[in-house]
Parts: C-alpha cells; structure tokens; sequence
C-alpha cells in the first residue's frame, strides 16, 4: 500500500515529527508513505532517512507524480492547493484531511476548497481540534487520532548515557528550563522573555535552553529584544540542534532537575509536550484545551493560568525547587505517554483505519463497475 501525505510546510515541529514517526510505524505494516512538501523550512532532516520526501511548488511535476505514482490514498494536511493538483490529475482514490491549524481562521481555507472532492474522513490530533473543525464542516465525519511518539527514541535516557559532548552543554550549578519549538506569535516569545527578565531578577540559579527556530519568521525580531534586554546570559539560544540529539537535551533537563516550558497562546495537539513528558521531564504550560488533553496538573507537571508570567513563574519555581516533585512527576510523566501517547497505541488505530477506509472504497468502486456492467449488457440486450 502506497499513501502520498501533502503539506506545504517542511518545518521542524510537531507535525513532521508526527508523521516520522507513522512512516517508521507505517512500514512495519506495509504502508509506505511518500510526501510532498512546498516549502522547506530547515524539516528536511526530519524525514529523508525515512520516507521519499518530494519538495517543489510546480503544479505540473505534482499533477504529473500523482498520476505515476497510483497512490492507494492520498492525505492532506492543512494545504488547499492539494485539492487543485488532485482533480486536475484525476486521481479516483480516497483522500483523506489532516486538519492541524489551531486557529479558526487560518483553517477555514483548508477546509473550504474540496470544489467537487469528497474526503471519506477529516482527522484531528485532539477533542479541542475536532470540535473547532465541526464549526467548518458538515457531512464529513471527524476522527480523533492523537500524535504518537517512539519511545524507543525518545526516552527517559539514563545519566551515564547522556551525550555531553555535544550542545547544549550542561552547567554544573544551575537547573535547566527548556523552551522548544518556532518563534513566532502562536508560540508566544514575548511572553518567554518576560519569564526570563523575571527569573533573572530573583535568581541565578536557572538558565533556559531555547531550542529551535533557525528559520522562524520572526527570528530576527526575537534576537534583538533578547540582545536589547540583556538576556543573553540567562537564555542559551540553539537554534539547530540535531533531530537524534533531542533525546540528550531532554535527558540533560531532566539531569539538572529542570522541566520545559511552553509559552504557546494555541496548539492542536503539541508533540514537545509528550516528546518532553516520555523523556522524564515535567511540563509547565497553559491551562488551556487541548493542553489540558495532554499534561495532566500536579501529576505530570503543573499548568498556570492564561498567559500570566508571574503564575508561570510560580509553577516553574515549584517544580525546580521541590526534588521530590520532580521526581514523582518525571515518572508519571512517562507513565502517562506510554499508555497514551505512544506510537504503538496511536499509530495502529491510523493504520487499522486506513485499511478499512481504502478496503471500502474499492469494495464501493468494485460495486459501481458491475452495476455499470450490468446496464451495459442490458441496455444491449
């Protein structure tokens, strides 16, 4: 079985972490995924050890690779250009919608270009996802799948495992607070640096790794308010770390007693949240949905309320402060993504799901040819 995944964005985040770890899940069950990519934003390492990645914005080569490749089925996430090369390459297959975008209006146009595509099934990464999807859409049903990660990659890595040469490098005497993603206004940088001028003013014991955004729109715009505001002491930026080191950093976090943070103003699912937890390492986030889908409070890590710095930085200062805590909740934390989250769990209701969509499907094609057959012959008759 052959399934072609169109999204425009090549990034380093959740999404494509997402999908790297279906296709390596994928295969052991005999889907191989192919995808299509418009842009790259720096994700290409993400995916080109496991699966054929085509990167181009030239309709005929789509339209042209579409037909060749005879997919069993195509995905699209969150890209309304897909529809376009898939009627004009007349593909007959099921397509199936990832619907990602976590705000209202930068998904309606995804959701709102089918023009004469019917998709059997549109999927969401959480509970908050579907019900923002069913305010766009009627007559498609809505399937919950959460994101699954690979705990045999991600991992609660033991300390004499630990990969220390490598950066970030661990200081001796401070606790870690890892921030992870894009920087951008969805994820809230400023509000990232208003903790930090905060902590710093308290305390000199706490440094924050900011991990990621090498590409982001607005990584310049960060970099001069972290210069103007004298933060380059206490915020470590890396903007590139590679993807097969990730686990260290978390490891390194969880090493110092530290936990992550995320700042983010909207998520529909968050994979540096279950990535952060099976690693051993709490979460401080948002109380807000699907988060809360996500991190359980007071056992897997502590969520503080709106984007309030000073209730943010009272609940990091807990976990940091409190060894015990840390302790208790690193391990449910981990508890709690092997049971849910993990690709095992997740990734095999995505395959079970496109079995029985793609079986139907031809069951109903296979259907409508003999019943065009048989009014063939008797309208001959």
């Amino acid at each position: 079985m052959k399934i072609l995944v169109i999204w425009r964005l090549l990034t380093v985040g959740g999404v494509n972490a997402g999908w790297r770890n279906r296709a390596i899940y994928f295969k052991k069950h005999g889907i191989e995924l192919e995808f299509l990519y418009t842009t790259d934003h720096g994700g290409y390492h993400i995916m080109e050890d496991v699966a054929k990645v085509y990167l181009t914005k030239d309709d005929k080569k789509i339209i042209k690779m579409i037909k060749r490749n005879h997919y069993d089925s195509i995905i699209v996430v969150d890209t309304s250009a897909a529809y376009k090369w898939i009627r004009k390459a007349k593909y007959k297959g099921p397509v199936i919608i990832e619907a990602r975008t976590p705000e209202l209006i930068k998904l309606q146009p995804h959701l709102k270009s089918f023009k004469g595509i019917t998709p059997q099934l549109i999927i969401v990464p959480s509970e908050y996802q579907k019900r923002l999807v069913s305010i766009l859409v009627e007559g498609i049903p809505i399937k919950v799948i959460y994101n699954g990660v690979d705990t045999s990659f991600y991992r609660a890595v033991p300390a004499d495992e630990i990969d220390y040469s490598n950066e970030p490098f661990l200081p001796s005497d401070k606790k870690i607070i890892g921030w992870i993603g894009r920087i951008d206004k969805r994820k809230n940088w400023p509000m990232l640096v208003e903790v930090a001028k905060k902590i710093k003013s308290e305390r000199d014991d706490v440094e924050i790794w900011l991990i990621g955004g090498a590409q982001s729109v607005q990584r310049d715009e960060f970099a001069e308010v972290w210069r103007q505001e004298e933060l380059t002491d206490i915020i470590k930026w890396f903007p590139v770390i590679p993807y097969q080191q990730m686990p260290h950093v978390y490891a390194k976090i969880r090493e110092s007693g530290g936990c992550t943070l995320a700042t983010t103003k909207s998520e529909s699912f968050g994979n540096t949240f279950i990535e952060s937890m099976v690693s051993g390492v709490p979460v401080v986030a948002s109380r807000i949905r699907p988060i809360t889908e996500l991190v359980v409070h007071g056992e897997t890590g502590l969520l503080y309320r709106g984007q309030n710095v000073d209730d943010a930085v009272n609940q990091l200062y807990k976990i940091i402060d409190d060894p015990k805590l840390h302790q208790s909740m690193s391990e449910a934390a981990i508890k709690r993504v092997h049971e849910k989250f993990s690709i095992h769990v997740v990734a095999e209701q995505y395959v079970q799901l496109l079995f029985n969509i793609i079986e139907q499907f031809r069951n109903k094609v296979g259907e409508v040819t003999e019943n065009d057959s048989a009014n063939g012959l008797s309208n001959e008759a």
